[in-house]
């Protein structure tokens, strides 16, 4: 037994023998029984009864709150949850009260029904107070999870772009850039504006949450046509997708999928990687053949990927999907739709 145990179970003893000095209290001030005062048996009969009176409605509708609260949400259903937990604490109390008294009155042939009254009001009033705090509690603590969750989407859009559009992309951009300038200067005036195009969307978009499916094509264009410039042949991209305004997506999805397949995999000649973007109902899928390079130093840690997910995890109740075997890589961002942030 370890002490988060241990401490359990001395908060329910001490919670128990407190309802039972709670009911000695009422018994010994009047409140439980006009009569025990003068008979003592009477008193003691009384008093225990008022003590497991008490113990059963407390502990019994704390058991039972906690139940229904697993089942039905504060947060998705306040309404129905504050009138089932009350339903339900009063059909309790009723039962076990008339279970109760029946038992007493069965053992020690006295009418003991006149003393339910109070305990009963008492676990009333109770149970009202108990039920309200524990919406609050929820209301508050799902207010906490909410500006969490605001607060790592704000943080994986930070990492979002300090990760993808990084130095290194740059470099390689320049890079062939200078190669470009020789070979064909009109070409080399393309590369310019598709890589001026692909730094202005970038800062158009960092202050969104999702922009519509065809900027993001876009851009992603752009970005692609930089790519083959630097591969050539080697790279295959294949994008399928019905032209549809009211699709929405987060902004540099799917160019940091792609960036982490041209990071992760072969691009060669004689391997060449091929990458599909395409939708179905309700997915906009980006899947690509396996060709593994050998990585120096430490693995990756699937830090973009983690990000996408966070992303989505605030924007969508429906999840990334990751699927892998041995041949195919395929990432599943699901459909968003409505008005662009």
């Amino acid at each position: 037994m370890d002490a988060c145990d241990r401490r359990m179970i001395l908060n329910e003893a001490r919670d128990i023998v407190l309802l039972i000095m709670a009911g000695l209290v009422m018994t010994f001030t009047g409140l439980g029984c006009r009569d025990c005062a003068f008979n003592s048996k009477i008193f003691w009969i009384i008093s225990s009864f008022s003590s497991l009176i008490w113990v059963v409605l407390w502990k019994g509708n704390d058991y039972i709150g906690s139940y229904i609260s697993r089942k039905i949400s504060w947060l998705h259903y306040p309404v129905k949850r504050f009138f089932i937990g009350m339903v339900v604490t009063i059909g309790f109390s009723l039962l076990a009260i008339y279970l109760l008294s029946t038992t007493y009155n069965a053992i020690f042939d006295i009418n003991i029904s006149q003393n339910v009254y109070f305990p009963m009001i008492i676990t009333i009033i109770i149970s009202l107070f108990l039920h309200g705090r524990a919406f609050l509690m929820n209301w508050r603590k799902t207010s906490v999870d909410a500006e969490k969750l605001q607060k790592e989407n704000i943080m994986a859009k930070y990492e979002s772009l300090k990760n993808q559009v990084n130095p290194h992309f740059l470099f390689n951009s320049l890079n062939a850039l200078t190669n470009l300038v020789y070979e064909d200067q009109d070409k080399a005036v393309k590369f310019i504006k598709q890589l001026s195009e692909v730094y202005r969307y970038v800062l158009d978009t960092r202050e969104k949450e999702v922009v519509p499916l065809e900027e993001e094509l876009r851009f992603l264009r752009a970005y692609l046509f930089l790519q083959q410039i630097r591969f050539g042949n080697k790279l295959v991209v294949e994008i399928d997708i019905q032209n549809d305004s009211e699709i929405r997506i987060a902004p540099l999805a799917l160019q940091m999928l792609l960036e982490n397949a041209i990071k992760h995999n072969v691009v060669s000649e004689d391997d060449p990687l091929l990458i599909r973007v395409y939708t179905n109902s309700h997915y906009i899928i980006v899947e690509n053949n396996i060709q593994k390079k050998a990585m120096l130093g430490e693995p990756s840690l699937g830090v973009g990927l983690e990000n996408i997910r966070k992303r989505y995890e605030f924007l969508s109740t429906t999840r990334v999907e990751v699927n892998e075997d041995q041949s195919r890589f395929q990432v599943k961002l699901p459909v968003l739709t409505g008005a662009a942030a």
